[in-house]
Order: structure tokens, then sequence, then C-alpha cells
């Protein structure tokens, strides 16, 4: 039988409800710039939760303080921050939704104000602090007042152990799933790629080296993650940047057949967010699809493929599982415009038993 998007998706011993996934979205909203989750996040993530999303994942959330795009993200680099997730991920699991968590790390594009505040990077005196990337060449913001420093092997080292802390304390706060962020010009990103990565020793220059350090990372989330549940990955497919050396999609299909080997479960197929220079070649519906399902074509290990990118209705997000260009559909402007998305999708569709409406809504749909 062919999968459509309400159908269950089985990763390890986690039976997903269907093939739509809320996807990571900063809020920029932790008060006090202390990383802890609010009521904000809770009914933000549990309203998509009661609207009938399969996987609810939280924004970027950081596993150091320095670790952070702004002041006021999410971060779990304490019990006290895991201890404020855990009940979002219980509500997230009453409504039957799956909980999931994306581990972070800014890197050289941490330190930054929030959008709305449009500021930019903010200095130590502003609040900020500087940021570490693998090579200590900057993000070229305009009027950056931070300091880039290079990470050394402890440095390194410290990284993976807090990447690994941070699944522990993700784990045991209830979450099903973790995502690795390893896109959009953030710290393991700019290892991958040799824009931002200009090191000569094991963790630069060749592709085995500018990978090792997210399959590093992946392996301690692994190991820390119960057997049963499933690890993600989520990767820019290309830097968009064909005038220069740079990461894309041939790379990337390599990295996901070595990511399943370290025991991920299923890549999140984004783009881009190196370097500013980048060149999108269009936006659109689905103007990212095409990378995922190039990825799901071309591996050669049985690794999930998600897709990610102006999908808007319940249509298009159908035709991607049913025509089998990605497993699963991942979703985000649209979830901020309509937290009911699945269940209006499935009206859309003709497959109102496919999903659960609340008994509180009923006279509502």
């Amino acid at each position: 039988m062919t999968a459509d998007v309400f159908s269950p998706l089985e990763l390890r011993g986690t039976t997903v409800r269907n093939r739509l996934m809320v996807s990571p979205m900063c809020q920029y909203s932790c008060e006090d710039r202390d990383g802890l989750a609010t009521e904000w996040h809770r009914t933000h993530l549990g309203s998509r939760a009661v609207g009938g999303a399969g996987i609810v994942m939280t924004e970027a959330t950081a596993v150091e303080p320095r670790g952070r795009i702004s002041p006021e993200d999410l971060g779990i680099w304490s019990d006290e921050h895991a201890d404020a997730l855990a009940p979002i991920a219980a509500f997230v699991r009453s409504q039957g939704a799956t909980p999931a968590i994306q581990l972070a790390h800014a890197g050289r594009k941490g330190s930054t104000a929030r959008p709305w505040d449009d500021r930019g990077p903010l200095g130590p005196d502003e609040g900020g602090w500087d940021v570490v990337a693998p090579s200590d060449v900057p993000y070229p913001y305009d009027d950056d007042r931070r300091t880039t420093r290079r990470l050394d092997r402890a440095g390194i080292d410290a990284v993976v152990e807090s990447f690994r802390a941070g699944a522990r304390r993700a784990r045991d706060a209830g979450f099903e799933i973790a995502e690795i962020h390893a896109a959009h010009g953030y710290l393991l990103h700019e290892f991958l790629s040799p824009v931002a990565n200009h090191r000569e020793d094991e963790y630069g220059g060749s592709f085995e080296n500018r990978t090792r350090l997210v399959r590093e990372v992946t392996e301690a989330v692994r190991a820390e993650w119960d057997d049963d549940a499933p690890v993600f990955v989520r990767i820019s497919a290309t830097d968009w940047l064909d005038d220069r050396e740079s990461w894309d999609l041939e790379q990337s299909v390599r990295l996901a057949d070595q990511l399943y080997e370290a025991g991920a479960d299923l890549v999140d197929v984004s783009t881009g967010g190196i370097h500013p220079d980048q060149e999108v070649a269009w936006v659109g519906p689905n103007y990212q699809v095409r990378f995922a399902e190039r990825i799901r074509d071309e591996r050669e290990t049985p690794i999930k493929v998600g897709a990610v990118g102006g999908i808007q209705t319940g249509e298009q997000a159908q035709a991607l599982v049913r025509n089998g260009r990605a497993d699963l559909a991942i979703v985000g402007r649209k979830f901020l415009r309509d937290p009911y998305f699945p269940i209006h999708a499935a009206h859309e569709l003709d497959r109102e038993d496919a999903v659960d409406v609340p008994v509180q809504y009923r006279h509502g749909f």
C-alpha cells in the first residue's frame, strides 16, 4: 500500500501518527535571557499538537549558553532547563503527537539580536558574547563587535559533550525524537562547509575531516538516546555558492549515508545560511524539495528523508509523500498561520477519518 501524508511513520520503536512535522521555528521568547521555556513556548508548541501534527519539534535549543543565536533562545544546558521543557513534552504527547527537540549550537552566528529588534550582532558590552567557530573567520556581519574564536581540540571535545549532555537531559524530559542542527550556517554546518572551515587538522580539509564533528555529535546523541527512539539531523543540502568551494548536494548525499551509520534515522533537508552571498535560485512552493528527493533517490542506506520549503497545502504535502519524494513533510510558516493545518488538510483531502479532532473542538469542524 502506498504511503500518504496521513500514514503512520515507523522509526525504530516509535510510531508517528502522520507525516506532518512542525518545523523548528525560533521564537526568541525566553524571559530574562535565561534560556528557560515559558508559557509562550507551551502554548505555541501545544496548540500545534492539538491541531493534529504528527511531530511537534522545539525551536533550536542551545546545548551551551554561547550556542544560542540570540540571548532569548531556548537552552538545555542545565537540569533546570530540562525541567522547564518537561511539561511541554508531556502535553504534546497527551494530544497524540510525538514531542521532539532540536539540539543546536549557533557557532559564529550566535550572539545576535532578535530579528524584530533589528540590531545585528551583539557585543559583550551589549548582553552578547564572543563566539566560536572552526576557524577564526567571522560571519560577515556589518559593525561586528564580537570576537570569533577558533575551537581547539579541547573545545571541540567540549562541544560534543555538550550535545551528549543535552540529549540526556532531553531524553529525561520526555522528548521522543532528538534532531541535531547541522544546517543554516550554524556551528556544525560551519565545520562541514569549506566556506567557514579553513582548518588543516583532522577536522578540516577533506570531506572525511570536515564531516567528522557532525558524525561524532550524532554518535554521542545516539549513545544517550533510547534505542527505540529516533535521531534526526537537519542539514543544508547546498550553500548556494556556486562561485567558490562550498558545501553542495553531492556531499550531502554522501553525508546522509554516513549519518545513518552514525545512528541517525532521518535527514531533514534544508539549504543555505552559511554566507550572505548565497544566491538562491528561486523561492516558492516546494523550492527545496528537489534536494530531499535527490538524497532519497541516491542514498545507499535506508535513512529516511524529510522535506522542507514552501509547503503550504495539504495537497502539496500529500503529493510529496505519495510520489516518494520524501518520507516526512516538514512545515514551518503555514503552521505559524494555522496551528490546525493537519485537520484542515484532512478535510481538503477528504481524509477526515485520518485525524482525531479533540472533543472540545469537534463542533467547530
